[in-house]
């Protein structure tokens, strides 16, 4: 078993189950929804601090992240604020939940989980998103020795914020945490940034172009840990049971 892990934590969406499952399903809503959508991922890049030239505050004091993701939004669209959040958590926050039902898991994710928690390692998930009624869906509930939201936190990835309340909550070190994603940019730059160890999923295809070096742009400009690549690349979970318990 892997000496320095005390624990792993997992992303949910594109991590624990395949994206485009999901996403083929979303198509009919997005085509509905696109100004919406837009607005939504607008706001996102601005409380991420992506877009250049924004030298407001992105959470304003006494503002929760769900008002100011709102005032945001609904400065993108012109529109009210209030109004903004009502619809963005009716159609966003909620209305996913008949398109999601029968989503599959990635083979082996389970008997992984499991594994790993059989083994006496804490189990901790750190999603962007809500993510306690996914989990009831995917038959992931109650397994978790923590759930975190980074929406919750204030700080959505790649801010090093949510890792570490995700760390405090599971009890552990961050350098005694192995945090598994699908994304670069946010899963494993945010990690690593907060100081944990990092495992990425990723098509088998992609995962030798990743240890070759010949995918750099993936990382953040700027970045701290630029050009860091993630401490074990894998395809299949079984691979990563045996990273995790040798």
């Amino acid at each position: 078993m892997n000496k320095d892990i005390d624990g792993v934590a997992f992303d949910l969406d594109g991590t624990l189950y395949p994206n485009y499952r999901f996403n083929l399903r979303l198509i009919p809503f997005i085509l509905k929804e696109v100004p919406l959508l837009w607005a939504f991922g607008k706001a996102r890049d601005v409380l991420r601090g992506k877009i250049p030239g924004k030298t407001a505050p992105v959470v304003e004091a006494a503002e929760d992240f769900y008002d100011a993701q709102a005032r945001h939004m609904g400065a993108f669209l012109k529109k009210d604020a209030a109004f903004i959040k009502e619809r963005t958590e009716r159609l966003i926050y909620r209305g996913w939940e008949p398109l999601f039902k029968d989503i599959k898991l990635f083979p082996h994710v389970g008997e992984t989980l499991g594994a790993i928690r059989s083994k006496g390692l804490k189990l901790g998930l750190l999603s962007d998103f809500p993510p306690e009624q996914k989990l009831e869906y995917l038959g992931l509930g109650g397994i978790w020795d923590a759930v975190c939201c980074s929406e919750r936190v204030g700080q959505l990835k790649p801010a090093p914020e949510s890792f570490e309340e995700l760390a405090r909550v599971m009890g552990l070190k961050p350098e005694r945490l192995l945090y598994v994603g699908n994304s670069i940019s946010y899963d494993i730059i945010g990690a690593k940034n907060a100081g944990m160890k990092t495992a990425l999923i990723c098509h088998p295809l992609r995962g030798p172009l990743l240890r070759k070096g010949r995918a750099r742009a993936e990382y953040s400009a700027g970045d701290k840990v630029r050009g860091s690549p993630p401490v074990f690349i894998f395809h299949d979970y079984r691979q990563l049971v045996k990273y995790v318990l040798g």
